[in-house]
């Protein structure tokens, strides 16, 4: 029976379409979930958009639209990221129109209530409506929000809290005992001392009056809606079936399985603290592992909707290619560092990477086969060398995506196609070609050094083409093409490029260079 696998992105508000930054995190969950699929595990991947902010009550009125216009039609661009990226997600929800959504939210309130965890009273503090979070005054940066530079507003009215307070200690031990595991350590140690440097109740709901009467009502009480971060972290477990009843809701959230977040660096502390004091109060299992990027910049600024540079992932796809814009985002982006993008760094990696990497290899391992051996691959054992780095991939895939870095996990593929170039030039097949025409002509036995050697290239380019399905499945399927008999004989489609080499276009120029 294979493993269960709950693969989940962040949420994210749709006050405007989106930008680069949470294209990564989609592609970097879509990896995890496909490469979790290809090693026989069943496999849950959700993301969907978070529909109750502020944020988007401000951006529809600046807009003149109403706020369920506005809502839609942005939460419509997050969804169509799914054939821009060629995402393979199995749920989408929006929390404001999933009718799973309401049901569950309101159960985990009344959970936390039954606890013993929600009470109400009246509060002053200064609120970002960019992070809809309250932050203390020494949190700030020369008096703006360290996320989006803007001055908090100070807010004073009366809402329910939940008593983050009494789950200090279970959350220390949760991270000590490493029942939750935090990826990359240094965000893991970031909320150890956010932990031990105390914990405060927080408030959980917002009047009516300053939500613009949207949001989800909080129960028995028409004045308050919940606050955005209650209502969006729910949907880990409304949309499986929290609070509606689903059998996949066991199946899920309550079994022995792996349930992943991945995240950006600026939410760490509601998914790593508030989220699981949350399901501790209720009773609910916790999250095994969370999984924390840092941030795309442009010009070593972070991209954001709200800080006027963000990058469109649909025009760099339509321009370059959609396994061009995943590659980049996976092959060169650290596990641990912000990365600045360019356009030139993108053409620069996947010409190297894809086009002068995977492309021509195949290219010239397929043109071989045709040419020393008509076509069709031979039944030898390959090379032992080339056969135990092609055998190494896989494992060392696994490990790297388990520890959340993959950029080392698509290293391990382009270290594989650099040693098979390695191994051409090395054994030079068109010199064991000449000397077995002497063979031949002496023995009638064809060259059983060159067998090994066109066997163990065209195992190489098989291994590559289903390791590769994760990062980029178009090119993986291409290449799997390329290999696979067109004909009883077993002979392979003649050499075709299947990665041709990018040029780097501007403005107005990218939508005619795609057409050409």
């Amino acid at each position: 029976m294979s493993n269960h696998f709950y693969v989940t992105t962040s949420i994210p508000y749709v006050n405007a379409d989106p930008h680069l930054g949470f294209a990564l995190e989609l592609v970097q969950a879509d990896v995890l979930a496909r490469h979790r699929r290809l090693r026989g595990d069943s496999v849950r991947f959700q993301t969907g958009t978070d529909d109750n902010s502020l944020k988007n009550v401000q951006a529809a009125e600046a807009a003149g639209v109403p706020v369920r216009d506005f809502v839609d039609e942005h939460a419509d661009a997050f969804e169509n990221l799914r054939g821009t990226l060629d995402l393979s997600y199995d749920d989408f929800l929006r929390t404001s129109r999933d009718p799973r959504h309401r049901p569950g939210a309101e159960r985990l309130w009344q959970a936390c209530v039954e606890a013993g965890d929600i009470y109400r009273k009246e509060y002053e503090g200064l609120y970002c409506v960019g992070c809809e979070q309250f932050y203390q005054p020494d949190e700030l940066v020369e008096g703006r929000c360290p996320e989006h530079e803007t001055e908090p507003q100070v807010v004073r009215e009366e809402n329910w809290f939940f008593r983050l307070s009494r789950y200090e200690d279970q959350l220390a031990a949760l991270y000590d005992e490493g029942r939750i595991v935090i990826e990359p350590a240094v965000r893991a140690n970031e909320v150890r001392a956010f932990i031990r440097g105390g914990l405060e109740d927080f408030s959980i709901s917002r009047s009516v009056q300053r939500a613009h009467g949207w949001g989800i009502p909080v129960p028995g009480d028409p004045t308050q809606v919940m606050y955005v971060w209650w209502d969006a972290l729910g949907n880990y477990i409304t949309a499986p079936g929290y609070g509606t009843g689903a059998s996949s809701f066991g199946t899920w959230w309550r079994g022995d399985g792996e349930r992943r977040h991945v995240i950006g660096k600026g939410i760490v502390r509601f998914h790593a603290v508030y989220w699981p004091a949350m399901l501790l109060s209720a009773g609910l299992a916790l999250p095994t592992r969370v999984f924390v990027h840092d941030y795309l910049t442009v010009n070593g600024r972070k991209i954001g909707k709200s800080l006027g540079n963000a990058v469109a992932p649909d025009a760099i796809a339509a321009t370059y290619g959609t396994d061009s814009l995943r590659w980049w985002l996976v092959a060169q982006v650290p596990k641990v560092g912000d990365t600045d993008f360019t356009e030139e760094r993108l053409v620069g990696a996947v010409n190297r990477d894809l086009a002068g990497g995977v492309g021509n290899l195949s290219q010239r391992v397929v043109t071989m086969i045709h040419r020393f051996r008509h076509g069709v691959v031979p039944s030898a054992a390959p090379s032992e060398a080339l056969a135990e780095a092609a055998n190494e991939v896989p494992e060392r895939i696994d490990a790297a995506l388990e520890s959340f870095d993959l950029r080392q996990a698509a290293n391990a593929l382009t270290t594989l196609i650099a040693t098979a170039n390695r191994f051409i030039e090395e054994t030079a097949p068109w010199q064991l070609a000449k000397t077995e025409k002497a063979e031949v002509a002496e023995s009638g036995r064809a060259s059983a050094e060159l067998d090994a050697v066109l066997s163990g290239l065209a195992e190489v380019c098989r291994v590559l083409a289903s390791e590769l399905r994760p990062f980029v499945p178009d090119l993986a399927e291409r290449l799997a093409r390329q290999f696979t008999p067109v004909d009883p004989s077993g002979q392979l489609p003649k050499a075709e490029p299947i990665f041709p080499r990018l040029e780097r276009h501007e403005g107005a120029e990218a939508a005619e260079a795609l057409e050409k």
